[in-house]
This record gives structure tokens, sequence and C-alpha cells, in this order.
């Protein structure tokens, strides 16, 4: 799971922009194993501003205190099918993101915790949207 390791630069509950370093699989290869430092911003989601393949910062529904980073790849009413294996390739699943929510998963789903395993994600969870890789600096730049 890609995971955001504690802020950089924070402004506290109201800051309009951070920057945090992820480290993890399972953005590979949008982001670096072995972490990279992102700039998010924390207003536009508030406005419902989060858009499909926009990158978010997601307070983990399976644990609190952690915080992951994901693409977004399902709004609310998106009809969305996908293998519950994907090494395997059978079974595939329909799902329907309820009001509310969003889909998110990782990148490399080979190795990515995300909305195929814990389901659609209340969007009140999203802490923000990232905007730009500005560490290591061959690597800056958006994350569309």
């Amino acid at each position: 799971m890609a995971e955001v390791s504690k802020p950089m630069a924070w402004n506290g509950e109201r800051s309009i922009r951070s920057s945090f370093s992820v480290q993890g699989p399972s953005m590979l290869p949008t982001l670096n194993l072995t972490g990279d430092v992102i700039l998010a911003e924390h207003v536009s989601h508030r406005f419902g501003k989060i858009g499909l393949g926009d990158v978010v910062l997601v307070r983990s529904p399976t644990d609190p205190m952690k915080m992951v980073t994901k693409r977004v790849l399902g709004l609310e009413g998106h009809r969305l099918s996908f293998y519950a294996d994907p090494l395997v390739g059978d079974d595939s699943v329909n799902v329907v993101v309820p009001k509310g929510h969003v889909w998110i998963q990782g990148d490399n789903v080979h190795a990515s915790t995300d909305s195929r395993n814990f389901g659609p994600v209340p969007y009140n969870l999203i802490e923000g949207k990232a905007l730009l890789r500005v560490w290591p600096p061959r690597c800056f730049g958006s994350l569309r």
C-alpha cells in the first residue's frame, strides 16, 4: 500500500497545501517505491472537485491512523467491473459506487490494497489531492 508518512509541511487542520513522503509499491510506476515527495492541496475535495484519474490522499478505511495514496477510478453512480484476483483473471465482480463514495485503486494492481478489498470509500475520508511530485528532482512533475 502506498502509505503517506508524516507531512513535511503542515499548517494544521485548515492547511491549503502540504508536502508528503509517499512509500510503498501500490502506486508504481507513478510513484517510486522508496519515498517520492508529493505536493498536495486540501481544498478541492471540500467542494466536490475530485475527478476521475485524480491521485488522492485518503484516510485508510481499515486503519484511520494511516493515510494512503490512491487514484480515483470511480465516482458515485459509476458502474465498475474488476477481477477479484487480477493474477488469475476470473470471477469478475461488478459494483456501483454509492452516493457519497469514491472507488480508489493503486496503479500497481498486483500490490495494492484498495477498493477491490474494502469497497467504495466514503468521500469524507479524502484528505487532499496530489498535485506534483517534487522529489526526486529528476521526476518533478504532474501526477496525472
